[in-house]
C-alpha cells in the first residue's frame, strides 16, 4: 500500500492543477442542465491520444506537408490548427496572408450530409429554422437546426445543389445521426447519408483573381452564397461563394475527395503561387471581428438563438412547423415582456491586457469588478490588428449587457499587462467588430434594422 506526504511535491503539483480544473460555480448557469466547466486550468497538462476513432480527412497528409504543427479534433476528423510557429510569428502572420492576400484552409471537417428525394425540400424545412422553400436550386444559406427546446443543434451552410437534393455543411457536432431519429418519425421521402465530398476554402483579397484562374470568369458573377459546378484538373466540384471570415472568399466542394484530394489541392496551390497563396488554419481571429459564431466554443445545444445574436434566423412569418418553432416562438414573447428565459446573452467586448495573438484554452472569467464574484466569462477573445486592442465574444447577465458597461476580464499569466496585471478593464461594445468585406448574414439583416428579437 502506498502512502502519500503532504510534503511530496509531485502531490501538491496534482492538487494544485486539480483545484485549478474545479468547476468555476458563481456563473449563474442554473438554466443549463450541464453547466458549462469553465475551468480556469491552463494548457491541458496530459499527452492526448491518438487513435483510429479519429477521422483522417483527405487532405491530412497534404495540411501535414504544407506544414501544419498542431491540430485538434472536430467532427471527430483532425482538424489543422497551425502552420507558422510561434518563433516564426504564429498564427498572426497566418491573419496578415488572409487579410492582404489569398489563403487556402483544409476545412474537410465540414463533414457533408446529403438528404435527396422527393419530399427533401419538405424535410430540409422542418428540421431548420428558416424558409427552405426560399432556397433556389444552385444557392446557399447560413441556417441552425434546433432541438424541441430551441437549443442550437448545429449551424452549417446549407447548400441547395439542385431541386430535390441539399447538402448540410457542418459545424462541429453530429447531425446525421438526429436527422436519421427525426424522420424515422416523420417518414418523408428522402435518404439521408455523410457523402464523399470535402471542401477547402479559399480567402482573401485576392480570392477572385485565383478562382478566376481557375474556373474562368463566371466566378466573378457569383453572388454571396451562390453555387456552381465546375472542373480542376477533371475532378467534378461544387464552388460556393461563402467562407469563415467576412473576407471576400469561397469554398470548393471537391466530390469523390478520397480518390482526387490531391489533384485538387496542387493544383490550387499552382494557381495561386503568382497571388502569394499561403496555407493557413481556420481564421478564427478574423471571424471573432466578424461576429461569426463556432459551435462548441460560443454555442451549444443549451443556447438558444436570442441568447447569441442569431435572432434573426427566427423568421415571425415561417408558417410552416420545424422543431423548436413552439418553443422559441414562446421565448420571444417572454424576451418581449421584458422576462428572458436564459440568465446570459453573448456581447462584444474589447478589452486590456497584451495582444492575444493565439487560441484561448479555457473560458476566462468575467467580474464586475477585479475583486468581486464571476458574473460572466469569454469564450472567443483575440487581438484585432486594425481596432489596435483585444476583441471577443462573452457571455454575460442580461441586465449587464448594455453597450458601454464596464467589466473586468480575467486573463492568463501569458496575456497580462507589463506590470503583471491579469485582471483588466473591459467594455461592451457592438458586434461585428468593424465592417466585414463579405458581410454575414446577420450583419446584412442589421442593416435593413433587423434587431434583437425581430
Amino acid at each position: 500500500m502506498t502512502t502519500h506526504s503532504n510534503d511530496n511535491p509531485l502531490l501538491s503539483t496534482y492538487q494544485e492543477r486539480a483545484a485549478e480544473a474545479r468547476h468555476t460555480t458563481s456563473v449563474d448557469q442554473s438554466g443549463r442542465k450541464v453547466p458549462i466547466n469553465l475551468r480556469q486550468s491552463g494548457p491541458t497538462p496530459v499527452e492526448m491520444l491518438i487513435s483510429t476513432r479519429v477521422r483522417k480527412s483527405p487532405y491530412w497528409h497534404l495540411s501535414v506537408e504544407s506544414g501544419c504543427w498542431r491540430a485538434t479534433v472536430y467532427n471527430r476528423i483532425y482538424h489543422p490548427r497551425g502552420y507558422v510557429r510561434p518563433e516564426e510569428g504564429g498564427a498572426m502572420v497566418e491573419y496578415n496572408a488572409l487579410i492582404n492576400d489569398v489563403t487556402m484552409w483544409n476545412v474537410a471537417v465540414e463533414r457533408q450530409i446529403q438528404v435527396k428525394g422527393p419530399d427533401a425540400e419538405a424535410f430540409v424545412n422542418y428540421v431548420i429554422t428558416r424558409d427552405a422553400t426560399k432556397i433556389k436550386p444552385m444557392r446557399g444559406k447560413y441556417v441552425i437546426l434546433c432541438n424541441e427546446d430551441g437549443g442550437i443543434l448545429n449551424d452549417p451552410v446549407l447548400l441547395r445543389v439542385a431541386e430535390d437534393e441539399f447538402w448540410f455543411s457542418l459545424s462541429d457536432s453530429d447531425l446525421e445521426m438526429w436527422l436519421r431519429g427525426v424522420n424515422l418519425g416523420m417518414g418523408y421521402n428522402v435518404s439521408i447519408a455523410e457523402i464523399d465530398v470535402a471542401p477547402v476554402q479559399i480567402q482573401g483579397p485576392k480570392s477572385e483573381a485565383l478562382m478566376t484562374d481557375l474556373f474562368g470568369p463566371a466566378v466573378k458573377e457569383l453572388p454571396y452564397y451562390g453555387l456552381m459546378e465546375g472542373q480542376v484538373e477533371g475532378c467534378d466540384v461544387i464552388v460556393s461563394q461563402t467562407g469563415f471570415t467576412g473576407e471576400k472568399g469561397y469554398e470548393i466542394y471537391l466530390k469523390d475527395a478520397t480518390l482526387h484530394a490531391e489533384t485538387l489541392w496542387y493544383a490550387v496551390l499552382a494557381a495561386g503561387e503568382k497571388h502569394n497563396l499561403r496555407v493557413i488554419a481556420p481564421a478564427h481571429h478574423r471571424r471573432i471581428a466578424a461576429g461569426i459564431l463556432s459551435w462548441g466554443q460560443d454555442i451549444d445545444q443549451e443556447v438558444i438563438p436570442f441568447q447569441c445574436n442569431l435572432a434573426y434566423q427566427v423568421p415571425r412569418n415561417k408558417d410552416a412547423d420545424y422543431v423548436g418553432k413552439q418553443a422559441l416562438e414562446h421565448a420571444r414573447a417572454q424576451i418581449e415582456a421584458g422576462d428572458p428565459p436564459f440568465e446570459l446573452v453573448m456581447v462584444g467586448l474589447t478589452f486590456g491586457g497584451a495582444p492575444v495573438t493565439d487560441y484561448a484554452n479555457d473560458f476566462w472569467l468575467l467580474t464586475e469588478t477585479p475583486d468581486s464574484d464571476a458574473i460572466g466569462y469569454v469564450t472567443s477573445p483575440w487581438y484585432s490588428p486594425e481596432l489596435e486592442t483585444n476583441i471577443a465574444l462573452a457571455f454575460v447577465p442580461w441586465e449587464s449587457r448594455d453597450l458601454g458597461t464596464r467589466l473586468t476580464v480575467h486573463l492568463p499569466p501569458e496575456y497580462a499587462t507589463a506590470d503583471g496585471t491579469t485582471a483588466v478593464g473591459a467594455e461592451i461594445v457592438d458586434v461585428p467588430f468593424r465592417p466585414s468585406v463579405n458581410p454575414n448574414a446577420r450583419e446584412r439583416a442589421r442593416s435593413k434594422g433587423i434587431d434583437f428579437v425581430d
